[in-house]
Protein backbone atom coordinates (compact mmCIF):
# COMPACT_ATOMS: atom_id res chain seq x y z
CA UNK A 1 0.00 0.00 0.00
CA UNK A 2 1.39 3.16 1.14
CA UNK A 3 3.51 5.56 3.81
CA UNK A 4 1.64 8.16 4.71
CA UNK A 5 2.93 11.35 6.15
CA UNK A 6 2.58 12.08 9.69
CA UNK A 7 0.75 15.22 11.15
CA UNK A 8 3.31 17.54 13.14
CA UNK A 9 1.98 18.73 16.72
CA UNK A 10 0.07 21.38 16.95
CA UNK A 11 -1.78 20.54 13.78
CA UNK A 12 -5.44 21.09 15.51
CA UNK A 13 -6.79 17.38 13.72
CA UNK A 14 -4.79 15.86 17.03
CA UNK A 15 -7.11 17.25 19.34
CA UNK A 16 -10.05 16.50 17.34
CA UNK A 17 -11.59 13.39 18.24
CA UNK A 18 -12.07 10.70 15.73
CA UNK A 19 -15.59 9.53 14.30
CA UNK A 20 -16.41 6.14 15.06
CA UNK A 21 -16.51 3.49 11.48
CA UNK A 22 -20.00 2.09 10.80
CA UNK A 23 -18.71 -1.25 9.13
CA UNK A 24 -15.41 -2.53 8.18
CA UNK A 25 -14.97 -2.51 4.22
CA UNK A 26 -12.37 -2.91 2.02
CA UNK A 27 -12.15 1.29 1.82
CA UNK A 28 -11.17 0.97 5.87
CA UNK A 29 -8.94 -2.03 5.17
CA UNK A 30 -6.65 -0.42 2.53
CA UNK A 31 -6.77 2.36 5.67
CA UNK A 32 -5.24 -0.11 7.81
CA UNK A 33 -2.59 -1.17 5.17
CA UNK A 34 -1.21 2.41 5.03
CA UNK A 35 -1.33 2.48 9.01
CA UNK A 36 0.78 -0.34 9.00
CA UNK A 37 3.28 0.62 6.00
CA UNK A 38 3.65 3.87 7.70
CA UNK A 39 3.88 1.91 11.68
CA UNK A 40 6.63 -0.01 9.80
CA UNK A 41 8.54 3.01 8.28
CA UNK A 42 9.05 5.03 11.08
CA UNK A 43 12.19 5.13 12.85
CA UNK A 44 12.84 3.19 15.29
CA UNK A 45 10.12 0.99 14.03
CA UNK A 46 6.55 2.31 16.23
CA UNK A 47 4.69 -0.17 17.87
CA UNK A 48 1.41 1.42 17.08
CA UNK A 49 -0.53 4.03 14.74
CA UNK A 50 -3.95 5.65 14.97
CA UNK A 51 -5.78 7.30 11.89
CA UNK A 52 -5.71 10.59 13.20
CA UNK A 53 -1.76 10.76 12.82
CA UNK A 54 -2.48 10.78 8.66
CA UNK A 55 -5.25 12.81 9.18
CA UNK A 56 -7.43 10.40 8.81
CA UNK A 57 -10.24 11.04 11.38
CA UNK A 58 -11.65 7.71 12.16
CA UNK A 59 -11.66 5.73 15.56
CA UNK A 60 -8.91 3.30 13.60
CA UNK A 61 -5.92 2.38 15.03
CA UNK A 62 -2.92 -0.68 14.42
CA UNK A 63 -0.74 -2.24 17.04
CA UNK A 64 2.44 -4.60 16.88
CA UNK A 65 5.14 -4.98 19.19
CA UNK A 66 6.99 -7.72 18.37
CA UNK A 67 10.59 -7.38 16.79
CA UNK A 68 9.40 -9.35 13.04
CA UNK A 69 5.92 -7.83 12.79
CA UNK A 70 4.36 -11.18 13.30
CA UNK A 71 0.99 -10.05 15.81
CA UNK A 72 -0.64 -7.27 13.90
CA UNK A 73 -3.66 -6.10 15.72
CA UNK A 74 -5.90 -4.06 14.00
CA UNK A 75 -8.71 -2.17 15.83
CA UNK A 76 -11.78 -0.29 14.71
CA UNK A 77 -13.59 1.78 17.53
CA UNK A 78 -11.84 0.12 20.57
CA UNK A 79 -13.28 0.62 23.82
CA UNK A 80 -11.16 -0.13 27.17
CA UNK A 81 -14.06 -2.44 28.69
CA UNK A 82 -11.60 -2.74 32.13
CA UNK A 83 -7.85 -2.07 33.34
CA UNK A 84 -6.10 -3.47 35.83
CA UNK A 85 -5.29 -1.84 39.33
CA UNK A 86 -1.41 -2.36 39.04
CA UNK A 87 0.24 0.56 36.99
CA UNK A 88 3.79 0.59 35.32
CA UNK A 89 5.79 3.60 33.98
CA UNK A 90 7.31 3.26 30.51
CA UNK A 91 9.18 5.48 27.81
CA UNK A 92 6.45 6.83 25.54
CA UNK A 93 6.53 8.87 22.48
CA UNK A 94 4.98 9.84 19.00
CA UNK A 95 6.06 10.64 15.54
CA UNK A 96 3.82 13.87 15.86
CA UNK A 97 6.19 15.09 18.11
CA UNK A 98 9.19 14.04 17.26
CA UNK A 99 12.39 14.36 19.45
CA UNK A 100 10.84 14.26 22.76
CA UNK A 101 9.51 10.81 24.67
CA UNK A 102 8.58 10.94 28.66
CA UNK A 103 7.44 7.69 31.21
CA UNK A 104 4.18 7.69 31.44
CA UNK A 105 2.19 5.62 34.35
CA UNK A 106 -0.53 3.13 32.55
CA UNK A 107 -2.22 -0.06 33.72
CA UNK A 108 -0.25 -3.44 32.75
CA UNK A 109 -3.51 -5.29 31.26
CA UNK A 110 -6.62 -4.06 29.70
CA UNK A 111 -9.15 -5.70 28.27
CA UNK A 112 -10.68 -3.73 25.55
CA UNK A 113 -13.65 -4.67 22.70
CA UNK A 114 -13.45 -3.31 19.05
CA UNK A 115 -14.55 -4.14 15.46
CA UNK A 116 -11.77 -6.25 13.83
CA UNK A 117 -10.48 -6.88 10.28
CA UNK A 118 -13.62 -9.10 9.56
CA UNK A 119 -15.88 -6.65 10.55
CA UNK A 120 -16.84 -8.31 13.89
CA UNK A 121 -16.96 -7.54 17.67
CA UNK A 122 -13.95 -8.99 19.24
CA UNK A 123 -12.81 -8.21 22.79
CA UNK A 124 -9.03 -8.91 23.50
CA UNK A 125 -6.72 -8.84 26.75
CA UNK A 126 -3.73 -6.58 25.88
CA UNK A 127 -1.11 -6.64 28.72
CA UNK A 128 2.60 -4.99 29.25
CA UNK A 129 3.48 -2.92 26.08
CA UNK A 130 0.76 -4.47 23.77
CA UNK A 131 -1.70 -2.79 26.46
CA UNK A 132 0.15 0.26 26.94
CA UNK A 133 0.51 0.59 22.90
CA UNK A 134 -3.34 0.12 22.79
CA UNK A 135 -4.11 2.91 25.55
CA UNK A 136 -2.07 4.54 24.03
CA UNK A 137 -3.37 4.85 20.21
CA UNK A 138 -7.12 4.52 21.98
CA UNK A 139 -5.66 8.37 23.28
CA UNK A 140 -5.06 9.86 19.91
CA UNK A 141 -8.45 8.56 19.10
CA UNK A 142 -9.92 10.70 21.77
CA UNK A 143 -8.08 14.15 20.26
CA UNK A 144 -5.22 12.95 23.47
CA UNK A 145 -1.39 13.20 23.21
CA UNK A 146 1.00 11.11 25.45
CA UNK A 147 2.05 13.99 27.32
CA UNK A 148 -1.59 14.91 28.28
CA UNK A 149 -0.88 12.25 31.13
CA UNK A 150 1.60 14.35 32.99
CA UNK A 151 1.16 16.78 35.21
CA UNK A 152 1.21 20.38 34.10
CA UNK A 153 4.90 20.96 34.71
CA UNK A 154 6.58 18.23 33.08
CA UNK A 155 4.06 18.51 29.73
CA UNK A 156 5.14 22.00 29.72
CA UNK A 157 8.87 21.16 30.23
CA UNK A 158 8.25 18.21 27.12
CA UNK A 159 6.98 20.95 24.89
CA UNK A 160 9.71 23.02 25.36
CA UNK A 161 12.42 20.46 24.49
CA UNK A 162 9.96 19.92 21.59
CA UNK A 163 9.82 23.42 20.18
CA UNK A 164 14.05 23.23 20.54
CA UNK A 165 14.07 19.92 18.32
CA UNK A 166 11.24 20.93 15.73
Amino acid sequence: MAVRPILRWPDKRLRTTATPVDEVTDDIRAIWADMVDTMDAMPGQGVGLAAPQIGVMLRLAVVDVTPDRSRRILLANPEVLSQNADTEAGTEASPCLPGVHSDITRPTAVAVRFLNDKGVIDRRDFTDLEARSVLHQIDHLAGRMYFDNLGRVKRDMLLRRARKVM
